[in-house]
């Protein structure tokens, strides 16, 4: 508990000022008698933190933040069932003899239950605080994998489809006087079912890992008046910000923004209507960086026009001022700039695996030593893959100062035919995949480090590439899009033309694609990749996964064959080596204009063992400080302005 604590106070000093506030409800005292977590296949060190106290019991949005809130992780009733004996109806209070540990997958050791079930069902009760009287609640899911259905006291409140997005209900309606009951449904199969899944799989072997099931995100309920504000969309540029509140309920009220620095200085205001885009010009803007992380504090309020001006509703938030784009280097070529200036992207692909929470990261701690570890080993970007992380984890990537390529989790793809194009996605799992990316770029639009979209990885459920690609891009004009990650490689369809990014995949690489002046135009280049040119427009060129070098160690890695797509024998072996690539990668940047490049990968993840660290987080299997050396070498190399 002195960690937690001393986190805490870490956080309070942050300026978020939210922790005293929190109103948790503890279940009933016989299920937490009658809770316990299973042994996970490895540890980490915080896997003896979580217990039905300290189930992430942080503030779950840090980006429109409010005081009041309660938090309902923690043991919930539970049972399951698998094929044919899948319930139909709500069970019977008897059915639901197992306790489970909210919000962590079934599948993991934490929940308690360390199993798959087809169908989940979840419940607990829960008391409203005195002081929500006359307010309407809230009920937020971070996610849930992957059909969700909800009541409250009987009541439906709730129908969601799809693992990686948040949804959430009034619930006013549903309550009555006293204890309040929640139930919760879930369907998931994993692949058999036609939504995105990203690695998940119910056989896991090679790349693809153990599913996650159900609840796996934290669950919370807020007061909120009738009027209140329902989200932010928050943009920049390099003078200022442009925000506009989403709001309900509004009849007589007008939009405020406070922008200031940390500490209250420096205040700018502006108002508006509700709904509308307020734009927020900062003097002397001090400017995001990966470098220079800072952020500036938001406050936005609802407030009645007449007869008295009165704050009817107030969210705290964050930003910081940055753009991305491309521009092109002395000789012509285009490369990725950050606020205007030309910026190399060095960092790991990340998976978001943990062996006893599998999705679910144990403590925040843990979510956030991955990117200080990320950032220690002189790194400035990250590519979350085939995964979509809680809001926590982008908070700490923007206070941290990484830069993020966020993937949109891929559709099911059979590799038993390892290369060339699959079949189109029945109409299904087409229509599930774009749903679920539009929710996910809508969710995710505000957040500062994210500076780009993945929209299809290796062909992986690949269809109408150029068409989802542009909506993308008409959703969020102020990032970058890559319609193909590895677009050379394995069941991808080709290069479209589409995006913003040429994007190399070579194992162990590094690939080598060379952009050359195009004798067909004055304007467009072309890349020259094993001898055959592709026309690219005004794309900039990245190696988009590289590397995986791996090493077995013993006693930190998941049970099973170690895999790797080159192996070494010892911690020296395996640091010469990625010294090796590293230095060929300083060259192919050099000569080829690259913008980024991305080495597989953070950490292990189950058998696949070309991690950084190894998968229980305990050892970094390189030497750290020829790492962080390699990284600031190839960022100097790829930042160039003058080659």
């Amino acid at each position: 508990m002195v960690l937690k604590s001393r986190w805490l106070r870490r956080f309070a000093a942050a300026g978020f000022g939210l922790v005293a506030s929190i109103a948790i409800v503890s279940p009933p005292a016989y299920a937490v008698t009658q809770w316990h977590p299973q042994r996970p296949p490895l540890s980490t060190p915080w896997t003896h933190l979580v217990g039905p106290d300290n189930a992430l019991p942080e503030y779950p949005r840090p980006q429109m933040a409010r005081k009041r809130w309660m938090n309902l992780n923690g043991v919930w009733d539970y049972t399951g069932r698998s094929g044919q004996d899948a319930l139909a109806a709500t069970p019977p209070a008897s059915e639901f003899r197992e306790r489970i540990l909210v919000p962590y997958p079934t599948e993991s050791a934490l929940s308690g239950i360390q199993r798959h079930d087809d169908q989940m069902w979840y419940r607990t009760v829960f008391k409203l605080p005195t002081a929500w009287g006359g307010r309407r609640v809230l009920l937020h899911f971070g996610a849930v994998d992957q059909i969700a259905t909800v009541w409250v006291n009987n009541q439906q409140v709730a129908y969601h489809e799809g693992g990686y997005t948040e949804f959430s209900a009034d619930i006013t309606g549903a309550l009555h006087p006293g204890t309040q009951q929640l139930t919760v449904r879930v369907e998931d199969r994993n692949e058999a079912n036609p939504f995105p899944v990203g690695k998940q799989r119910n056989s896991p072997k090679g790349l693809f890992y153990t599913g996650s099931s159900g609840i796996w995100q934290t669950v919370w309920m807020e007061p909120v008046r009738t009027a209140h504000i329902d989200k932010l969309d928050i943009t920049s540029d390099l003078t200022g910000f442009t925000i506009t509140p989403r709001v309900s309920g509004t009849t007589n009220q007008r939009a405020e923004v406070v922008v200031s620095k940390p500490g209250g200085t420096s205040a700018v205001v502006r108002s508006g209507p509700p709904g509308a885009p307020l734009h927020v010009p900062i003097p002397n803007p001090r400017l995001w960086t990966p470098d220079d992380p800072f952020l500036y504090d938001l406050k936005v309020r609802l407030v009645s026009k007449s007869p008295a001006r009165k704050v009817v509703d107030e969210v705290s938030s964050y930003a910081g001022l940055r753009t991305i784009g491309i521009v092109n280097d002395a000789k012509g070529r285009p490369r990725i700039a950050l606020n205007g200036r030309i910026t190399f992207l060095y960092g790991p692909l990340d998976q978001g695996f943990w062996p006893d929470g599998i999705y679910t990261a144990p403590t925040d701690d843990a979510l956030r030593f991955d990117l200080q570890r990320i950032k220690s080993l002189g790194m400035n970007f990250v590519r979350k893959h085939a995964k979509v992380e809680p809001a926590r984890w982008y908070y700490w990537a923007d206070k941290l100062g990484l830069m993020v390529w966020q993937d949109m989790p891929s559709l099911d793809v059979s590799l038993d035919v390892p290369v060339g194009p699959a079949p189109d996605p029945p109409p299904a799992a087409k229509a599930n995949f774009e749903n679920e990316l539009a929710a996910m770029v809508d969710q995710l639009r505000s957040v500062t480090s994210i500076i780009g979209w993945v929209v299809f990885n290796e062909g992986w459920g690949e269809f109408d590439t150029a068409r989802i690609t542009n909506a993308v891009k008409a959703e969020d004009p102020t990032r970058m899009v890559n319609a193909s990650s590895g677009v050379n490689c394995c069941k991808s369809r080709g290069d479209t033309r589409a995006g913003d990014v040429y994007d190399d995949h070579t194992y162990v690489g590094p690939g080598r694609p060379v952009l050359q002046d195009d004798p067909a135009t004055a304007r467009d280049e072309r890349l020259v990749h094993d001898n055959r040119p592709v026309p690219l427009e005004r794309r900039a060129v990245v190696d988009g996964e590289y590397g995986g070098l791996g090493l077995a160690v013993d006693r930190n890695q998941w049970p099973g064959q170690p895999q790797a797509y080159e192996m070494a024998d010892s911690p020296a072996r395996l640091t010469e080596r990625y010294v090796d690539v590293s230095r060929d990668l300083e060259k192919a940047v050099l000569q080829g204009g690259l913008s980024g490049a991305i080495y597989t990968q953070t950490t292990d993840v189950e058998n696949e063992v070309n991690g950084y660290m190894s998968y229980d987080r305990l050892l970094v299997k390189m030497d750290p400080r020829t790492v962080a050396e390699r990284s600031r070498a190839l960022i100097n190399a790829g930042s160039q302005v003058t080659d």
